[in-house]
């Protein structure tokens, strides 16, 4: 009898680790095109103190991506919360003699 087995793909742990890191990394690159549209800025009308618009912008866009991924998640546990398979089971304590 041939024995099916299922195979991984040969580079599922590096697609893993490339979602857990994509938040980090998004983090830290809303944050550079922020200070990158801030330079831009400050190169085109010459006024030093609009840099700091710009890293505003990556702020709140880092900020915006941590929003999204949070929601993502509690979606996925909160689908989780309606499985059978991971109900809390509560057991009555009271009837055990010592």
């Amino acid at each position: 009898m041939a024995e099916t087995r299922k195979e991984e793909p040969k580079l599922k742990k590096v697609v893993e680790g490339a979602n857990d890191l994509s938040l980090g990394i998004s983090i830290v690159v809303a944050i550079l095109i922020g200070i990158g549209i801030g330079i831009g800025l400050q190169k085109l009308f010459g006024v030093r103190w609009v840099i700091w618009i710009g890293v505003v912008i990556g702020v709140g866009a880092a900020l915006r991506n941590i929003q999204i991924a949070y929601t993502k998640q509690k979606r996925a546990l909160d689908e989780l919360a309606d499985d059978p398979r991971y109900k809390t089971r509560r057991f009555d304590y009271e009837d055990d003699e010592e």
